[in-house]
């Protein structure tokens, strides 16, 4: 056991990520799920902007939600869903959101019946 603490990873605020932008241009609900545009090959010659966004890119080669992304890359909900709508804005992921919402925008009955038998599953 020794006592030196390990060297800090260097600390980037969250609002540094998203360029101080707090609202993404589409708001995404945490359950869309977010595939990377693997036809549009943009992939190596991009230009990533960040890491982060790289990441995304790298995570979402299979079909994640916006909130599992979120977690993976352990940066805030809201962070990710701007980094998301930019990635969207430059092709290179898609977002697929749920046909099951009415037209008031409520979810479907259905879908929270199902939610809940997992949930009480677990």
């Amino acid at each position: 056991m020794s006592n030196a603490s390990p060297e800090p990873l260097p600390l980037v605020r969250p609002y540094a990520l998203t360029g101080g932008r707090t609202k993404p241009k589409r708001d995404y609900p945490i359950e869309a799920l977010v595939k990377t545009d693997s036809e549009s090959g943009v992939l190596g010659a991009n230009g990533f902007r960040s890491p982060e966004e790289s990441a995304i890119a790298d995570l979402c080669a299979q079909s994640r939600s916006v909130a599992e992304v979120a977690a993976l890359i352990k940066l805030p909900l809201g962070v990710v869903r701007v980094l998301i709508s930019d990635l969207v804005d430059r092709g290179v992921v898609q977002v697929h959101t749920s046909a099951s919402a009415s037209e008031d925008d409520r979810p479907d009955a259905a879908l929270l019946e199902r939610v809940l038998r997992g949930l009480r599953k677990l």
